[in-house]
């Protein structure tokens, strides 16, 4: 019974970081772009173009939320990085450290 516990846990580990790398950061890149319509100004030139210019709140938001996604995209190769070399990665002081494995 312990084994089927254990399994589900692990299971739930994969899940949740598949959520978190695999649909998590394309749902921060859309909200990313979306942010950029926050207040945004659009019109039409005489030739039928379309011009927008984003906002200052619009392009704030986005920018924080780009530096999110290459926070973990830099996260994630370190991840994998440092596998390779034998070490792990530790979030014991919340700050990601590399420290030998056990």
């Amino acid at each position: 019974m312990r084994s089927i516990q254990l399994a589900l846990v692990g299971a739930f580990d994969v899940l949740l970081a598949g959520l978190l790398f695999g649909a998590g950061l394309p749902v921060v890149y859309a909200l990313a772009m979306r942010a950029l319509t926050l207040r945004s100004t659009t019109w039409v030139d005489d030739g039928g173009t379309i011009h927008s210019r984003p906002s200052l709140l619009g392009r704030g938001v986005s920018g924080l939320l780009i530096a999110v996604i290459v926070l973990g995209v830099l996260l994630g190769l370190v991840l994998i990085v440092s596998s390779g070399f034998g070490k792990t990665l530790s979030f014991e002081n919340i700050i990601p450290t590399i420290v030998d494995k056990k």
